[in-house]
């Protein structure tokens, strides 16, 4: 997901997606320690995608509170 996707979400969907996007990590991780993950690279891109997810939401938390 981009960061120009991510900031078209509102922070509620954002935290759905930050939610989901852990269980799947959860997944892959406990699929790794019994050798049934192939793209072990998707463990990776996820981790990326959590961390870009909670930028963008603090960054918004941020402006909010700098605007009122």
């Amino acid at each position: 997901m981009t960061s120009k996707e991510i900031r078209d979400l509102s922070s509620d969907e954002i935290t759905a997606k930050v939610r989901s996007a852990r269980e799947e990590l959860l997944q892959l991780r406990l699929r790794k320690q019994t050798g049934q993950v192939e793209k072990t690279s998707q463990i990776r891109v996820l981790r990326k995608d959590i961390a870009r997810l909670l930028t963008i939401q603090n960054e918004k938390k941020s402006k909010a509170t700098a605007a009122a």
